[in-house]
């Protein structure tokens, strides 16, 4: 059974930086595309990076992109979300994803995901 593992979400002030680690076990960490997601309270899980299997084509979302960066250690099976300057906007529950590499076509959309994880508290304090 694959597992999803997230940490790294804390409290911190907003202009701050952050980096969120996702250890996945249980399944061959090379096939999977993964990817961020993330829900503040009250409104609906959006998308916001991904990385596909090998780490040569990453993805993100408008409202993170060049503070925000993805990357992957397939040899300690885990996945990356480096978040800098961050904003208040930034306050979410993080979660972590997984999608077969074949399977996933548009990475932004959560139902192409067949694993995820428990999520991470993030909040950006102004």
């Amino acid at each position: 059974q694959v597992q999803l593992v997230e940490s790294g979400g804390r409290l911190v002030q907003a202009g701050g930086s952050l980096r969120l680690s996702c250890a996945t076990s249980g399944g061959t960490f090379g096939s999977y595309t993964m990817g961020w997601f993330r829900q503040a309270p009250g409104k609906e899980r959006e998308f916001v990076a991904a990385i596909t299997w090998s780490g040569g084509r990453t993805y993100y979302s408008d409202s993170v992109k060049g503070r925000f960066t993805i990357s992957r250690d397939n040899a300690k099976n885990t996945v990356y979300l480096q978040m800098n300057s961050l904003k208040p906007e930034d306050t979410a529950i993080y979660y972590c994803a997984a999608g077969y590499y074949y399977s996933v076509s548009y990475y932004s959309e959560a139902d192409q995901y067949d694993y995820w994880g428990q999520g991470t508290q993030v909040t950006a304090s102004s």
